[in-house]
Formats: structure tokens, C-alpha cells, sequence
């Protein structure tokens, strides 16, 4: 009777030891989550990029973002629509042959801006870099400016990451850095979530969260895996149009 009553005071002993040591666990699993997500929400913007040139092509996809030449994007907010379309020229910028990336965008059935951006896409990461961007405004039909304009290698601007190949939660980079023009960036907020749009539910979906160097806000965009852009503040994608998926054009 001693015996066992010398086991269950022991026994009694190794459960408080490993409750305190579960306890310990969670503790330190706790402050180790803060540091972490100090350390993110601290991160500095990345603006240097220094893939080799020589693997930067003008067309392929990554998991989030397409350059097959003929896909497009139709997104749109009540009357409003944003088409974005890879169209088949290429232009060379900083030595780079890129693809061009147009955005057609309209505010109550009139043409308020667009814009050709040029892609290059590395083919051993997957990364998509911003090589710049020639952007036309108008109003009333009418062309009205170009605010916004740059290319990289010229006067100092240097290309941005559009996106990244393998993104992670918490990487900060800069889409341009064309200083005084064009400084817009983005951060990696999610990696698993959910959208739902007039057509179809989208799981896995990336979102980031993006601003400016240059003035003040914050805008939420969401990419479907194999799908591209879904969710560009308010725009939602409602059509996409893919020679390459339905047979009318060969792979590239």
C-alpha cells in the first residue's frame, strides 16, 4: 500500500511537471509569434533587384500572374470596368526584351486611363519584374496627361518586382522605383484565402496590400492561383478571355 501510494504521488508529480512544461511551451510558442510578427511588420521595402539578365523572358506565368500573349482580365465595378490584356509586342527596356501588359480603364462607359506596362518574367524563380510603364489619362475622350510615365535605366528609375515567384507572408517590395514619378509597392498579407465572384468561388487566393512612396492610402488586391488578378480594390473579375486554355492558340 505504500508502494502504491508513493507511485501516485508520482505519478501526480510527472503531470504537474508536464502540464507546467505544456505551459511553458505555449509561452514561449506566444512570444516567439510577436517577435515574428514584429520582425514582419518591421521589414524594410526591398527596392534592389539582381536577377541575371540573361534568364528574364518575355513570356510565361508564374502562379499568379500570366505573360501568355492574348490572355486578358475583365474586371469591373457596376458601370466601371478594368481590362487588362498581354498583347503581342515586346519592347526593349534596359536590356531587357519585355513583354507588353495593357490596362484599359473606364469610369461610366468613358475611357478615363491607359497604360502599357512592360514584364520580363525570370524562368529559373518564376519572379515577374515591372520594367516600367507609359500611362495615358484622358477625360471627356480627350488625352489629358501622362503623369506616371517611367522606364527603367532612365533618368534613375530601376525596375520593380511584380511578383514574386514563391511569395510568403510578410516580403515587402517595390513594383517601381522610379523616384518622384512612381514608387508603388506591395506586401504579401495572405497566402490562403478565399473570394467569391459573380461566377466562381477561388480558394488558395494570394492578397496583397498596396501603396504608394509617394502619397498617402492603401489598396487590396487579390490573384487566384492559375487564374491571375481577381479583386483590384474595388474591381472584380467577371470574365477572362485565354486563346491558349480553349485550343485557338498555341502554347508559347
Amino acid at each position: 500500500m505504500v508502494c502504491l501510494v508513493n507511485l501516485q504521488t508520482l505519478n501526480i508529480k510527472v503531470r504537474s511537471t508536464l502540464q507546467g512544461l505544456a505551459a511553458l511551451a505555449m509561452v514561449l510558442s506566444a512570444a516567439t509569434y510577436a517577435a515574428d510578427k514584429n520582425r514582419t511588420d518591421e521589414r524594410p521595402w526591398c527596392d534592389s533587384f539582381s536577377p541575371d539578365k540573361t534568364d528574364l523572358f518575355d513570356t510565361g506565368k508564374n502562379p499568379f500572374f500570366f505573360l501568355w500573349p492574348g490572355y486578358r482580365l475583365h474586371l469591373q465595378h457596376e458601370k466601371d470596368t478594368l481590362v487588362i490584356s498581354v498583347l503581342a509586342e515586346t519592347k526593349m527596356v534596359d536590356g531587357v526584351k519585355t513583354r507588353v501588359v495593357e490596362e484599359r480603364e473606364t469610369k461610366d462607359g468613358k475611357l478615363t486611363e491607359v497604360s502599357r506596362n512592360y514584364f520580363a518574367i525570370s524562368r529559373t524563380t518564376g519572379d515577374v519584374y515591372c520594367f516600367g510603364e507609359e500611362v495615358d489619362t484622358y477625360e471627356n475622350g480627350k488625352a489629358t496627361g501622362h503623369k506616371g510615365t517611367w522606364l527603367a535605366g532612365v533618368n534613375g528609375a530601376r525596375f520593380g518586382l511584380m511578383m514574386p515567384g514563391r511569395p510568403a507572408v510578410g516580403d515587402r517590395y517595390y513594383h517601381e522605383v522610379a523616384p518622384g514619378v512612381a514608387l508603388d509597392r506591395a506586401e504579401i498579407a495572405g497566402v490562403a484565402e478565399s473570394f467569391t465572384t459573380p461566377t466562381k468561388t477561388f480558394e488558395w487566393c494570394l492578397r496583397t496590400r498596396e501603396s504608394s512612396g509617394l502619397k498617402a492610402g492603401v489598396k487590396e488586391k487579390l490573384y487566384a492561383s492559375d487564374v491571375g488578378l481577381v479583386k483590384d480594390g474595388a474591381f472584380v473579375l467577371v470574365g477572362i478571355g485565354c486563346p491558349l486554355c480553349d485550343g485557338k492558340q498555341a502554347a508559347p
